[in-house]
């Protein structure tokens, strides 16, 4: 089978410097990175002859033109690749005070014949090992090691200095994308309403393997008179996409429940505008609503782990007779469940995300009930220190596998 490759775009993505000669030694090609290594222009090396285009520089030592000029011919004339190791080439750079700068070279000389056999092209790749030369290491090859053990520790140098070098880019990109996602989460989770409730505690924990941006979020909404609004959500995935439909779906539940102080009817709103939403389907999300006056809670769950009603005396009570499937899963609308049950003053509602919860090989009731033991326990903490204790007490203080948001409300 042959198989159509572009070799010119294939030389030119490459971080090796690759240069083509034609047998009469002139350039024909260079790649970016043979340009960037030698700090010359296309124009000043394509269409010239090699030594023209780099000339030696005058009184280097050991002829290195006579060297390289020999190795190039050979290939030329045998047909078969030849390695120059740790050999002296400067190279002309205009901003020194001779013209030149020292710079040492492992090169490559490979030939590429033409349709008749003979080498129609010869292909050096000249790697800068100047870093090596001028190393320990280097000075430590002695004249045991044979030219292509030189060559060889060489090059493994000058992978391992481009691989350190990639390796800090890396770091520090990552360091500039994380920063942003941080921003980026923080003003997404931004509550306005909160800043109203001494009440009030919430967490978010990002999962130890994500960019500290995922698809778990809290909101809280003011209903005045006497009335407010809470809801935890839970988007598939984790990173900038998944924060992106979270940044949605929050807003689009926020502005509903405003408008349609139901919390179930709120939810079939948003199920619908999951719809349209594209890595919207299967989030999960539960709605209370809290009313002071008649201390009532009102809730609608769409496929979310049950919130926990702590009473006083340390029992706990599942908000678990309004569940329903995740956003988006049915085709076809249909009416949301709802339901309703009263508190008494000092009792703490806690809403939360199944990173709080689930463990992996474990089932979600083992985690359910190690939530209500360590909620009865610490029950007579304000909001605050109980976000800490329970997360510290679910051993998840630094972080767990999955994000986890988390709303406590003393009622």
């Amino acid at each position: 089978m042959t198989v159509d490759i572009d070799f010119t775009a294939f030389f030119d993505t490459t971080p090796s410097p690759y240069l083509v000669l034609d047998t009469d030694l002139v350039i024909r090609y260079v790649n970016p990175a043979y340009l960037q290594t030698t700090g010359r222009t296309r124009g000043e090396l394509v269409g010239k002859h090699f030594f023209d285009a780099l000339p030696q520089r005058p009184g280097t030592p050991d002829d290195p033109q006579r060297k390289v000029k020999a190795s190039l011919c050979q290939v030329r004339d045998t047909g078969k690749p030849d390695m120059l190791v740790l050999q002296r080439y400067d190279i002309p750079a205009p901003g020194r005070p001779d013209g030149f700068e020292e710079r040492w070279w492992s090169k490559i000389h490979t030939p590429l014949p033409g349709p008749d056999g003979a080498v129609k092209w010869i292909v050096q790749r000249a790697e800068d090992v100047t870093a090596f030369f001028r190393s320990d290491r280097a000075r430590e090859l002695g004249e045991e090691f044979t030219t292509r053990e030189k060559g060889l520790a060489a090059e493994l140098y000058t992978r391992t200095d481009e691989l350190h070098r990639l390796n800090r880019e890396l770091l520090q990109a990552h360091a500039r994308e994380q920063q942003v996602a941080v921003t980026l989460q923080e003003a997404m989770l931004s509550v306005p309403d909160l800043g109203r409730h001494d009440n009030i505690a919430v967490r978010y924990l990002p999962a130890t393997t994500s960019l500290n941006v995922c698809g778990d979020w809290y909101d809280v909404v003011d209903l005045p008179p006497d009335r407010y609004a809470a809801a935890v959500g839970d988007v598939v995935g984790h990173g900038l996409h998944a924060a992106a439909v979270m940044g949605m779906l929050r807003s689009a539940l926020s502005a509903v429940i405003r408008a349609i102080p139901s919390p179930a009817q709120a939810l079939e709103v948003l199920g619908l505008y999951a719809r349209s939403v594209d890595g919207a389907m299967a989030a999960t999300a539960v709605k209370v609503l809290i009313d002071t006056r008649s201390r009532l809670l009102i809730y609608s769950n769409a496929g979310h782990p049950p919130p926990v009603l702590l009473h006083r005396d340390g029992t706990c009570e599942l908000l678990d007779r309004a569940t329903d499937p995740p956003l988006g899963a049915r085709e076809h609308h249909v009416p949301r469940p709802q339901a309703g049950l009263t508190y008494t003053p000092g009792d703490t509602l806690v809403l939360y995300t199944d990173g709080l919860i689930e463990r992996r090989g474990e089932d979600i009731d083992d985690g359910l009930a190690r939530l209500t033991t360590v909620l009865g326990t610490e029950r007579d903490l304000p909001p605050d220190p109980l976000a800490d204790a329970l997360l510290a007490r679910l051993d998840i203080a630094e972080g767990a596998p999955d994000d986890v948001a988390l709303i406590i409300i003393r009622l």
